[in-house]
């Protein structure tokens, strides 16, 4: 053998073995795992993310994601319950797969399960939902619904047919529909956008009539208040003057009471003391104060004439009389002392 036919040899190898090692050696991505076939049969062991060798040629492997991945369903055809015909253009699903059941979907579904577990399932869910809904229901009234009812029918079959697979969220496009209807929906929702304009305007008008209902009835009771208030000051000044004036009157009734008890007191007082004073002595002693004071005494031996009469001797009668009369105020005195 020439060194070119071992040259020539040695090539080949080389390629050869750059061939094998190409088939053999293989990444999985993070987030995913390999699933790999042998003769068309699913081995039960899917590998982990990261570098690994299978047999070539007779091994292939197929990569199954773990993680949240959206699925794109386009151009669904709907034909509602009035027989109009009706397409989404776009239908995304937002789904992950556990690692734990990646093997058993797989086997049952393949390694291209959305296709039948979400692809097919959305045809139908939204299909079943518009042939029982008209046309105004499914583009108008329900069309905030749809994403959630194709959510939980998904999910409840999903839950029987393969346990591991999670519906996160589904999102619907607006359907296309014909362009004559369209337009007469679109001439509806202007419609609808000025019966609501002027709906809004009745509630701003009623609003502010109610604003200045309130307003006024605020003022009313208001006023009522402060006269109410003002009222009650008025009854309690007087209820206050009434008071006063009711001390007052107490207090001046209380002292005339007391003095008339006073004067009654001394009156009472003064008319026992009378009573005691009513003795046959005292009544004598005031007998002579009393002829004491009403007349008078002449000391001397002439007696005035106009107390006698022309035929009497004098001179006898007024020695007589100066004699009686000092007798007489000193038995007086006397009877005075001893008292």
């Amino acid at each position: 053998m020439t060194m070119a036919q071992l040259g020539a040899v040695v090539g080949v190898v080389t390629v050869l073995t750059a061939l094998i090692l190409h088939s053999s050696i293989h990444k999985v991505e993070e987030g995913h795992l390999a699933v790999y076939y042998r003769g068309g049969a699913l081995l039960s062991n899917p590998s982990a993310p990261g570098y690994h060798i299978m047999l070539p040629f007779i091994t292939s492997f197929r990569s199954v994601q773990t993680t949240l991945q959206t699925d794109e369903v386009k151009n669904v055809p709907c034909g509602t319950s009035g027989g109009v015909m009706i397409y989404f253009d776009r239908i995304e699903v937002v789904n992950m797969l556990t690692p734990s059941a990646v093997y058993d979907i797989v086997r049952n579904y393949t390694a291209d399960y959305d296709k039948t577990l979400i692809f097919n399932k959305i045809h139908h869910e939204l299909n079943q939902f518009c042939s029982v809904h008209t046309l105004q229901e499914v583009y108008i009234e329900l069309f905030d619904q749809i994403d959630e009812n194709l959510k939980l029918s998904l999910q409840k079959e999903l839950n029987s047919m393969a346990p591991g697979l999670t519906i996160q969220a589904v999102r619907v496009t607006k359907p296309k529909i014909p362009e004559a209807i369209r337009r007469n929906f679109e001439l509806m929702e202007g419609e609808k956008t000025k019966l609501l304009i002027a709906a809004q305007t009745q509630k701003v008008v009623e609003k502010e009539a109610e604003t200045e209902r309130k307003k006024a009835v605020i003022e009313a009771e208001k006023v009522a208040q402060v006269a109410k208030i003002q009222f009650q000051q008025k009854v309690m000044e007087k209820e206050t003057e009434k008071r006063i004036s009711e001390i007052e009157d107490s207090a001046y009734l209380a002292r005339e009471r007391a003095r008339a008890d006073a004067e009654f007191y001394t009156a009472e007082k003064f008319s026992e003391a009378n009573k005691l004073k009513l003795t046959p002595q005292y009544l004598e002693l005031m007998k002579y104060q009393a002829i004491t004071a009403n007349n008078k005494i002449y000391f001397g031996n002439d007696i005035p004439s106009m107390f006698l009469d022309s035929s009497f001797d004098k001179g006898p009668l007024l020695q007589q009389s100066g004699s009686q009369a000092n007798g007489e105020i000193r038995s007086r005195k006397e009877k005075a002392r001893k008292s």
